[in-house]
């Protein structure tokens, strides 16, 4: 199932618009990988914190899963404070 099904689906399920499915699938795969770095490299959530700017709490709960009132921008800053990159590709809609 491609990307843009699921959050067709998501939207769908939950009777919100696709463009917040859309957003809520971007949070989650970006926090996927900042967790899988964080374990990679062995960073705490208190040097992440530091690293990004947020709070500790707010990292543990980012961290946890707890995404519906955390901005895309503050993912951001957690992916930028573990060293990674994250890519936007925009396209026609089908």
């Amino acid at each position: 199932m491609s990307t843009r099904e699921t959050a067709t689906r998501l939207a769908a399920d939950l009777g919100i618009p696709k463009s917040r499915a859309v957003e809520a699938q971007m949070k989650a795969k970006l926090v996927a990988a900042v967790v899988a770095e964080v374990r990679r490299r062995h960073l705490t959530h208190s040097q992440l914190a530091s690293r990004s700017g947020l709070g500790r709490s707010t990292v543990t709960g980012i961290l946890s899963g707890s995404l519906q009132k955390v901005s895309l921008g503050r993912v951001l800053r957690l992916v930028e404070a573990t060293g990674l990159e994250a890519e936007v590709r925009v396209r026609r809609a089908p």
